[in-house]
């Protein structure tokens, strides 16, 4: 049974690319194109592992990311920051909100694919 993995970016494109490298790995896929689209997919589904950016409109990711830790059935999902964020206030900020990993963009699809293999529990 593939696992299946939230893609949360505002950007079309970039969710087009995330969703293309997971699905090319075996994965299933489920996108919102912001935190708050995002926080609906959050319906009791089993997900194993979200992708998120940090800059949208509606809910930001970091924000997403409080809001999906206080769900009890989704307090342990791993999150990986996908993001032109660079600045180390922002990751850590992102890290005490629960996201487990950061990657900035522009970035290879090996380092999310490796990334995701790390996190994704079954």
């Amino acid at each position: 049974m593939p696992k299946t993995i939230l893609v949360i970016d505002d950007s079309a494109s970039l969710r087009q690319l995330v969703r293309m490298s997971l699905q090319g790995a075996g994965y299933d896929v489920v996108e919102a194109d912001d935190g708050s689209t995002a926080l609906t997919k959050l319906d009791g589904r089993k997900l194993h592992l979200a992708v998120c950016d940090v800059n949208m409109p509606k809910l930001d990711g970091i924000s997403f990311v409080k809001q999906a830790r206080a769900k009890a059935e989704y307090r342990f999902l791993p999150v990986i920051m996908l993001t032109t964020e660079s600045q180390e206030s922002k990751k850590l900020e992102g890290k005490a909100a629960g996201a487990k990993a950061w990657i900035t963009k522009p970035f290879q699809p090996s380092q999310l694919l490796d990334a995701v293999a790390k996190l994704c529990l079954p």
